[in-house]
């Protein structure tokens, strides 16, 4: 039994470990000492003008948020889509059922006025 769990019990230590080396080893070979040209905000190539600290309205990152959500379940209905003919009845119900849900939640979120640009 403990012989399954050893390919995991593995990749967990190198998951843990290989990141850890990495952030060590930049902090030991990294430089010590930036200069002011290092550390200077940098974008585009150009020189900023004005602040450089702009906040960033919340919406912006709440539409992200939502279009990554129901980007990933469209990948979830991809497997769906290429089996459509080999589904049972389950099958069928549950895929119904999952978009019944997609469609709700993106009507709730439509509804709580998420999605418009104000």
């Amino acid at each position: 039994m403990l012989q399954q769990y050893a390919f995991v019990l593995i990749l967990s230590v190198l998951a843990f470990l290989l990141p850890t080396i990495t952030i060590i080893l930049g902090m030991i070979l990294g430089p010590r000492r930036p200069d002011p040209v290092k550390v200077d905000i940098y974008e585009s190539g150009m020189e900023t003008v004005g602040d450089t600290w702009v906040q960033f309205r919340a919406q912006y990152y709440l539409i992200g948020l939502i279009f990554l959500i129901f980007d990933v379940e469209v990948i979830f209905l991809f497997p769906i889509a290429v089996a459509y003919q080999r589904l049972s009845f389950f099958g069928v119900v549950a895929t119904i059922t999952f978009v019944v849900i997609l469609l709700l939640g993106l009507f709730l979120e439509w509804r709580k006025g998420a999605l418009e640009w104000q």
